[in-house]
């Protein structure tokens, strides 16, 4: 009988393989940034399954997570390694993400106090996967305070935070749904 190739064995010392065949600890800032990438990215998927979800909206997350999928690999390279360059056309897809956010904001009534995760439930995810990114974006922060990495990478999370929010709002929207607002002291 053949052997499966969805394990091998060879990370049971709690070592992973980096694009290019370096050996790194799971542990590590490294993986850590690429694991939450990951992790961002299912939580997209899960935003992206919801049913009603506008098909504009579905193919921008869509869009988001192939790009996702290109910075994981480039954060699973060693710079100056045998590993991947950096993501070409990021900044395109930053200035991208920026349109988005435009246009979202646009067809969304302005609120002037804090608005708190929840409402619909296409909202909430939304809510969710912002956090995720925003933890993304600190582990590659923090890798790049030892090791080189491209500042599109930073820029494009810290954009896509932002398009979670406006899009979360814009969904509640949408949904004829209030936004739940914070009441301090409560």
């Amino acid at each position: 009988m053949e052997k499966s190739r969805l394990y091998t064995g060879g990370g049971d010392d709690g070592s992973t393989s980096l694009v290019g065949g370096e050996r790194a600890m799971k542990h590590s800032v490294r993986l850590e940034s690429y694991g939450t990438v990951d992790e961002f990215s299912a939580f997209l998927g899960v935003l992206a399954a919801m049913p009603d979800l506008p098909a504009e909206i579905y193919g921008q997350l869509q869009r988001v997570q192939n790009r996702l999928f290109d910075v994981g690999g480039y954060l699973a390279s060693r710079p100056g390694g045998t590993g991947l360059p950096p993501v070409a056309g990021l900044a395109a897809s930053t200035a991208e993400v920026e349109g988005w956010i435009d246009t979202l904001d646009a067809a969304t009534p302005k609120v002037r106090a804090f608005v708190l995760p929840g409402g619909s439930m296409a909202a909430a995810h939304a809510h969710v996967a912002r956090t995720v990114c925003r933890r993304a974006e600190r582990c590659i922060v923090r890798l790049a305070e030892t090791e080189d990495v491209d500042p599109e990478v930073r820029k494009y999370f810290n954009r896509l935070s932002d398009y979670l929010f406006i899009l979360a709002r814009y969904l509640n929207h949408q949904s004829g749904v209030a936004e739940v607002i914070w009441q301090p002291g409560e």
